[in-house]
């Protein structure tokens, strides 16, 4: 259930050059499901202020003495706020929030996703991964290139120790040369060969809107079934 609570700064963590994960313990214990998200309240006075209060998605498994949320670091004052954060310093939150969470009722589960997308799955995959849930997934992650590939080092992890975790990696521009990781975007034709047994799996979408409505008609065409496909649009802020 939704409250609001405290937590103090620990730390950021840089992901990729425009991405950062910024660290806090919460004063009072939160307890999230995998896939949710909070909102930071910078303008305690005025809570419809939607210029310095927005919503960031848990990008770490529950259970921890700290939670971590993830941004895009834009010239928004929201992002200027994050940066300036100290050690110490203490932050206004409202949380959980949100309902297209991790279900460990679901089998096979499949992630279509782009970008910043990434951060609600980055809750999963570690949750599955620390608590060796039989869950079988599959991860689509799309990025423009090599630098823009958010959290890969643990994506890549995960994948390697974990038989039921997989990931693919597909970049616009391939910078590196990295075999491992395939040239263009998301398709029908991609997502027919990497998860064959797509009609088996759940699936969750999460990115930019345009991607999101890109992948639900793919979803579409290729015969999933649309109560099994759920989605979240993560808007620039």
């Amino acid at each position: 259930m939704a409250q609001e609570f405290r937590a103090e700064f620990i730390e950021r963590v840089e992901r990729t050059k425009s991405v950062v994960s910024f660290r806090m313990k919460p004063l009072v214990r939160i307890d999230f499901i995998a896939g949710q998200f909070v909102q930071v309240l910078f303008d305690e006075s005025d809570k419809a202020n939607k210029t310095v209060n927005k919503y960031l998605s848990f990008s770490c498994a529950p259970g921890k003495e700290y939670f971590e949320v993830t941004k895009r670091i834009s010239e928004s004052d929201f992002s200027k706020r994050l940066l300036v954060l100290k050690k110490g310093d203490n932050v206004s939150l409202k949380g959980p929030l949100g309902h297209c969470v991790l279900d460990s009722a679901y089998e096979k589960i499949a992630f279509l996703i782009g970008g910043i997308g990434i951060t609600p799955v980055v809750s999963m995959l570690e949750h599955i991964a620390e608590n060796k849930m039989k869950t079988n997934a599959c991860l689509l992650y799309s990025n423009m290139s090599d630098d823009d590939i958010a959290f890969k080092p643990e994506l890549d992890t995960w994948s390697r120790d974990n038989a039921n975790i997989k990931v693919v990696h597909t970049v616009v521009n391939r910078l590196r040369g990295d075999k491992n990781c395939f040239v263009g975007m998301i398709t029908k034709d991609f997502v027919i060969g990497e998860v064959p047994d797509f009609k088996e799996r759940d699936f969750y979408l999460f990115g930019p809107p345009a991607m999101v409505n890109a992948m639900k008609v793919i979803c579409r065409e290729i015969g999933c079934d649309m109560e099994k496909v759920r989605a979240e649009n993560f808007t620039g802020y």
